[in-house]
């Protein structure tokens, strides 16, 4: 007999329903669908312009492209964890790239924006220093207990996420986006900055900023757990399930992103072009709906970010817990994360996005890297070079670049890593790793197997 649904859990041949597929790409939309994914499009929009086309399709290349490649690539290899997949490199490296990945999208960083963007959203601009400290204080304490209390039921991830917090999200989101759309007179102005001249590159390097290509390593470990807890165990048809569920939510996120992005483009005459992403969403739906556009923008804003920190809290948790077995228990790290997370939370939004750029900087070209490297698996399972060689090229650079373009670095220093780098192409777009990286692999291919 079936149980909830699911296909005996023995049998080689066992898929998922539509609706079950329906449901898996639900939970994963709605995992990586948080804060910044709402912010950082329409920001580029009132930035980029007329230019907002070559950007959004930057954009999505990072921020939709490599984030599902990533849970795919994970399925591919086989491999349960981030951990497993990156220990391939060195059993150090794994251990080393696991936590600072985990602890980036966990409570260093994402976790912490969630509950910032969603107190800006409701009150920012609105209290004063000193009282505007304490309900930051409150408002994050209450958002991050609500997450912990989700996340320590990792088993009914696949209900709050996929079947109730997505869909609520999704209307509500939808109701803004068209009768904004419907309402937007103005034209696009003409592109700023460097979307005047390579909007494209300049949209890829924005999605970085959602840190979903990240994330996707680490919701991974989430979204094969919740196949297998509908029934489908073996390895190749988790691949597949996983690949379906990602076409889907990539079609969702490539529509929404696009009508984002769009939607700044057309609300310069609202909202000052220099705007960040969560005044600008406000302002939009105030504009649309008048009294009530605010507290519409600030639950969009609010359902968003809550669903993609418990799924955050669940992996950090779920990672750390098997990564270091006999240390604490799931429950025992997601309240050590939430705690950490609501410390970093209370030392602002703008302190927490300025600080994550050049962690990002050096953490996301490994990512694609590894996330490659799953996807050729079959080829490269047993060459530990490759990947080696693939990491050394793609880190070594992206250092180089870090050096040369981050504010407080002495000079000289800036000027060798400028010169060094130099000599690449892409470079000075924060590209130059990815010949390296290539050479690294082909190299890497070319040595003897262990």
């Amino acid at each position: 007999m079936r149980k909830n649904g699911a296909v005996p859990a023995d049998s080689l041949t066992a898929r998922l329903s539509t609706h079950q597929s329906l449901l898996l790409g639900s939970l994963l939309f709605g995992l990586f669908f948080g804060a910044g994914n709402l912010i950082f499009p329409i920001s580029m929009g009132l930035t980029a312009g007329s230019s907002v086309l070559p950007a959004t399709l930057g954009f999505l290349v990072a921020a939709v492209g490599l984030p599902i490649l990533g849970v795919v690539a994970s399925a591919l290899a086989g491999t349960v964890s981030l951990h497993e997949l990156a220990s391939r490199v060195a059993p150090w490296f794994g251990v080393l790239f696991t936590c600072a990945l985990y602890l980036t999208i966990g409570p260093f960083f994402a976790i912490p924006r969630t509950a910032t963007v969603s107190y800006e959203m409701a009150f920012g601009g609105t209290l004063s220093d000193g009282a505007g400290r304490w309900a930051l204080a409150g408002f994050t304490a209450v958002f991050i207990a609500v997450a912990l209390a989700a996340a320590i039921r990792p088993g009914k991830l696949l209900d709050y996420v996929g079947k109730w917090l997505t869909p609520v999200f999704l209307v509500l989101l939808g109701l803004l986006l068209v009768v904004a759309r419907l309402g937007s007179g103005s034209a696009a102005p003409a592109a700023q900055g460097p979307y005047a001249t390579h909007a494209l590159s300049q949209g890829v390097l924005d999605g970085y900023n959602t840190m979903d290509a990240l994330a996707s390593l680490a919701f991974a470990i989430v979204v094969i757990e919740a196949v297998r807890r509908l029934g489908v165990t073996q390895p190749r048809r988790i691949a597949i399930e996983v690949g379906r569920a990602g076409v889907l939510a990539a079609v969702a996120m490539c529509v929404i992103y696009a009508a984002l992005a769009i939607l700044g483009s057309r609300s310069t005459h609202v909202v000052a072009r220099d705007a960040n992403g969560a005044v600008a969403l406000s302002r939009v739906a105030s504009e649309s709906f008048g009294g009530i556009g605010h507290l519409l923008a600030a639950l969009i804003m609010g359902v968003a970010c809550l669903k993609t920190c418990i799924g955050l809290l669940t992996a950090c948790a779920e990672m750390f817990r098997t990564m270091f077995p006999g240390s604490l228990s799931q429950r025992g790290w997601a309240t050590v994360f939430a705690v950490v997370s609501f410390a970093v939370a209370n030392v602002g939004l703008d302190t927490i996005i300025k600080a994550a750029v050049p962690v990002l900087v050096l953490l996301y070209p490994l990512a694609i890297g590894i996330i490659v490297l799953g996807l050729l698996d079959p080829w490269v399972r047993h060459r530990p070079w490759a990947y080696r060689l693939t990491m050394l090229g793609a880190g070594v650079v992206s250092l180089l670049f870090l050096l040369a373009t981050q504010a407080g670095v002495p000079a000289g220093v800036a000027s060798a890593a400028s010169a060094a780098g130099g000599v690449l192409p892409g470079f000075e777009l924060g590209f130059g790793w990815i010949l390296p990286a290539l050479i690294g692999l082909v190299a890497g291919m070319a040595l003897p197997r262990r």
